[in-house]
């Protein structure tokens, strides 16, 4: 097992999670398994209580782990599926440790971090790295132990509590030897505003402070705005003791997909390989490196704009919706179309923010209303309620296209049940334990005196119950689908037969036939709500069915795109495109646009798996 460890340096989101995912993606693209953990230094046991504004969004995988967000990174980019245990938190190695240490299995030593923790996290790490992965190239294989595990350590190196995984990776590093171990630290270069020098200082400190806590680095991932001058690549040379060809220079560029390609360029992979003694298919490399560039350049030629309007709760801070944005991405890609996201805050369409704020009401009514496209993803708690219910009527009645995700699709059933049915009074147990006609109501998972891992979570089946149905086209007429969950409320079985008698079709149930699963409405350009996340499956090159009707139907293409055989769907929006790959020299200003320097925040999500 060869391991590849990430550190950061200077700056938190400084873009680990986007290097570690862009290194898996081509040594994947190579031939390789590879495999992938994230660590999260913080208490927690998971991400599952997390605040989207305290972490961004809470990614769950298919046994149901509620993990980080660069898991989604992780499963993106390299096309894996990993399991609760690929994401360690501090949280996890105490709780092992101590009950270990209750059951007696230390025969009464005192237990200590060195080195009953740091051994506790050397033997995750190996246990989980050794679990076989499938190789999505050929589903049908067996799984296979990977070749490779990329490790993203979360934090900055110097963080009080990173101590501890640092030690345990010095210590391992001399267990596995060390042409199995490579550490990769990624660091900033800052660039001053007057005159643009870039400074070289805070890298040098933080390789120091590295050094001084055992671990050598042997690829330094410099993150600048712009591309490292040729002086300032050999002052880092010289000051952190290794060789030119390890600096690496990840500059800002327009698209999420050339951060891989700014790795290959760079002769990353031969510097790993060699390392390493990895072998590589030279030809399967080629291939699969023609992809990303190919991918790359496509998302460059994209033109013709369409706007989705997205109502929610947590809208000040991006990453609360880094899946969903990613699925709106692929579905736009697929659709030809250049993806433009309105950010509404649920609350501005209220009638409280027409009293307190008119302008700012007026203003998110305006965007609502000439988007081309309206989605209402999840959530929690009662905030921004009303203005969810307001903006899928206002889909409904307008014939808006509309996707519901999870609270999503609650907000469209309360809605048809207020509006259509006539329950004026109809609303979830969530908002109102005391409603008279509770449409939603709580799951049985749901234990209120324990928020952790208590949801309906991780993979879970879908079976369709009409022949004739948009969604069902949409996920190629399979019977059964199946998709991630994560949600505690769900629409009442009582007024099932109530809801389709006007209307509401239930087109996909759970497998008991008890839980609603699906919802689309007749008459409408697509209105579908699903109690799923269907965005955790999404890629670039296959996007989620759910989003691509979205996307399709706010473009005009869907009815053209339903009459189309599976053959022709399935053909790669890259080769539709024709286009000759992006020049690995090139330095064109799109790829020089403005990011932000901390694009793994702000893109935490990027992808590209193939």
């Amino acid at each position: 097992m060869k391991y590849i460890l990430i550190t950061g340096g200077v700056i938190s989101g400084v873009g680990k999670g986007v290097i570690a995912s862009s290194i898996g993606a081509i040594l994947r693209a190579c031939g390789l398994r590879v495999t992938a953990i994230k660590i999260d230094p913080y208490i927690n046991i998971d991400a599952g209580t997390f605040s989207p504004y305290e972490h961004g969004e809470v990614f769950v995988l298919d046994d149901g782990g509620e993990v980080d967000l660069d898991l989604g990174n992780y499963e993106r980019f390299m096309d894996i599926e990993l399991g609760r245990d690929n994401n360690i938190t501090t949280g996890k190695i105490y709780q092992q440790v101590i009950e270990k240490e209750r059951r007696g299995d230390y025969l009464g030593k005192t237990v200590q971090v060195v080195p009953h923790l740091t051994n506790a996290i050397q033997d995750w790490v190996e246990k989980v790295a050794a679990q076989p992965v499938i190789d999505t190239r050929n589903p049908n294989s067996e799984p296979q132990v990977p070749d490779v595990c990329v490790i993203e350590l979360g934090g900055t190196i110097g963080d009080i509590e990173g101590m501890p995984f640092v030690e345990a990776f010095r210590q391992f590093h001399f267990k596995v030897k060390s042409d199995n171990f490579v550490v990769v630290h990624v660091s900033l270069v800052p660039q001053t505003s007057v005159g643009g020098e870039q400074k070289t200082k805070p890298t040098q400190n933080s390789v120091k402070e590295l050094r001084c806590l055992g671990l050598v680095p042997d690829l330094i991932c410099c993150r600048s705005q712009q591309k490292l001058n040729d002086d300032v690549r050999e002052k880092l040379s010289n000051f952190c003791d290794v060789d030119p060809e390890q600096v690496i220079c990840v500059e800002d560029c327009s698209s999420i997909y050339h951060v891989p390609l700014l790795l290959e360029k760079q002769n990353v992979i031969e510097i790993l390989t060699r390392r390493m003694k990895l072998t590589v298919n030279a030809d399967l490399a080629k291939t699969g490196l023609q992809k990303w560039h190919q991918l790359a350049d496509a998302v460059e030629k994209l033109q013709k704009k369409v706007t989705i309007a997205l109502v929610g709760k947590y809208t000040k801070l991006t990453d609360s919706y880094t899946s969903v944005n990613k699925a709106l991405e692929h579905a736009a890609l697929k659709c030809k179309r250049k993806l433009v996201i309105r950010y509404i805050d649920a609350a501005d369409l209220e009638q409280q923010t027409k009293k307190t704020d008119p302008d700012r009401f007026v203003q998110a009514w305006d965007e609502l209303s000439t988007a081309d496209g309206i989605l209402v993803p999840g959530g929690f708690g009662t905030r921004g309620i009303p203005g969810k219910i307001d903006a899928v009527k206002f889909a409904r009645i307008h014939k808006k296209p509309f996707l519901g995700i999870c609270l999503g699709f609650q907000c469209a059933v309360i809605e048809y049940a207020r509006n259509v049915m006539g329950l004026m009074d109809a609303d979830s147990t969530e908002f109102d334990p005391t409603s008279k006609s509770p449409l939603v109501i709580e799951m049985p998972e749901h234990n209120p005196g324990n928020l952790g891992g208590t949801m309906r979570l991780g993979k879970r089946a879908t079976i369709f119950e009409t022949e004739a149905s948009t969604i069902k086209n949409l996920y190629g007429n399979h019977d059964r689908v199946e998709e991630r969950h994560r949600h505690r409320y769900e629409v009442n079985p009582a007024y099932i037969e109530q809801l389709e008698a006007k209307g509401m079709r239930f087109v996909g149930k759970d497998d008991a036939g008890n839980r609603m699963e699906i919802m689309e409405l007749d008459n409408q350009p697509y209105f579908v709500g699903v109690q799923f996340h269907p965005e955790y499956l999404s890629r670039p090159l296959k996007p989620s069915p759910p989003y691509l009707g979205l996307l399709l139907a706010a473009s005009g293409k869907l009815d053209s795109y339903l009459k189309q055989s599976q053959e022709e769907r399935s053909k790669s929006v890259i080769s539709e495109l024709d286009s000759p790959p992006l020049s690995a020299d090139e330095d064109s200003p799109r790829k020089r646009a403005s990011l932000p320097v901390n694009f793994a925040c702000t893109h935490g999500a990027g992808d590209a798996g193939f």
